[in-house]
């Protein structure tokens, strides 16, 4: 089982995620440590290489959670957050490629 590293503050913003949706965004990360593939994703080749988004539907919303499962040393977390348009927002994935590079540099030992 990989570990899961949280890059940045991601594990902050996936802690204020409503419950269920933290629940259920727990549950699909783990699915990633254990090597099988989340219920609901999709890729975000934007990041980087690798790089997907778990989709997480609640009744309080919507909310992704963007991870790299392709590293070699662990399930990064690059960036959790709630969606409220119908395109991610720029400074969402400026923040994922920004910690994407951040966990790839630290995976790799440099």
């Amino acid at each position: 089982m990989k570990p899961l590293r949280f890059v940045g503050g991601a594990k902050r913003d996936l802690s204020a995620f409503p419950e269920a949706a933290r629940v259920r965004a727990g549950h699909e990360l783990f699915m990633l440590q254990v090597g099988r593939e989340p219920d609901d994703w999709k890729p975000m080749a934007p990041v980087g290489a690798g790089a997907c988004e778990i989709r997480v539907r609640d009744a309080a919303g919507q909310y992704r959670v963007i991870y790299v499962a392709t590293f070699r040393n662990a399930v990064y977390v690059l960036h959790a957050f709630q969606k409220k348009s119908e395109k991610t927002a720029g400074a969402d994935m400026e923040l994922a490629r920004r910690r994407y590079r951040e966990a790839r540099a630290f995976d790799s030992g440099r």
